[in-house]
């Protein structure tokens, strides 16, 4: 009696699977997203812009965001600077000048948010920096023409300019929270870790954008274990009964999160 081995049929199954596969992923159609939008205006590419703009176009080749290309447009004529500011042509013929014939992402958000769709969406959520309502920009904390989108600082040839990004560890959230950054005595360890260790950047559906609202949020650091005797530790004393008065800050135990001048506990 011959045993027929059922190895070649597995195999030529294999084979129909994976070109059904690659057939199927070869007509997925792409989402592309249109650039900004200049009436009359046409694409005249990066060197340009070089002239004036001399500063950014500098650093730009080593950005994420030169290597954005547009579909159906030669590609020396719209690398990078095009693909988030729109078609250059009359805003070259009109010697440049601030917003004429040029979209400015840092007036215009949505030339960001039009790639950038997830955070978009985190804007949105009930707590919020407030870049929709115009009263932030995405410029503030990010580089959209350096090589790392959230470290800026860089030398010019007009000097060093500006950072708008994170030159430095909190950094950016410092321009604004001055008083949560300031030093401290006694530092939260979190904030040698970043402020995103404890707060989403975006947007959040907790009060002031924490990651979470509850004590989970400390507890992802200061670990909880139980005893026999059913008491809670953190650290090297009992929490037991603080637990179950609230959280770690609103229960009047560490009611300064960022830091203390008097209290190693982090209490004012």
């Amino acid at each position: 009696m011959k045993v027929r081995s059922a190895l070649p049929s597995v195999i030529a199954a294999g084979f129909g699977v994976a070109a059904l596969v690659l057939a199927s992923c070869s007509s997925i159609q792409r989402t592309v997203m249109a650039p900004p939008q200049v009436e009359g205006a046409t694409f005249v590419g990066n060197q340009a812009c070089v002239d004036c703009h001399r500063d950014f176009t500098r650093a730009f080749p080593s950005s994420p965001h030169a290597r954005l290309h547009l579909e159906g447009v030669p590609r020396e004529q719209n690398a990078g600077c095009e693909s988030c500011h729109g078609p250059g042509s009359l805003h070259v013929k009109a010697g440049g000048g601030r917003g004429k014939f040029i979209v400015n992402p840092r007036r215009e958000p949505q030339a960001c948010l039009a790639c950038h769709i997830d955070i978009h969406a985190q804007l949105k959520l009930p707590q919020h920096h407030p870049v929709l309502e115009g009263r932030m920009n995405c410029v503030q904390c990010h580089d959209p023409h350096g090589s790392d989108i959230l470290k800026a600082s860089h030398r010019t040839a007009f000097g060093v300019r500006p950072a708008v990004g994170m030159a430095r560890l909190n950094e950016t959230c410092a321009e604004c929270h001055r008083e949560q950054s300031r030093p401290f005595v006694y530092q939260h360890e979190a904030l040698r870790e970043g402020c995103t260790m404890c707060h989403q950047p975006h947007g959040s559906i907790a009060d002031k954008m924490l990651v979470q609202r509850d004590n989970n949020l400390c507890l992802k650091c200061h670990a909880q274990v139980a005893t026999a005797t059913g008491q809670i530790y953190i650290g090297d004393q009992s929490h037991t009964e603080f637990l179950s008065r609230g959280s770690c800050w609103s229960a009047r135990c560490h009611t300064a999160v960022h830091g203390s001048n008097i209290d190693r506990q982090l209490r004012y």
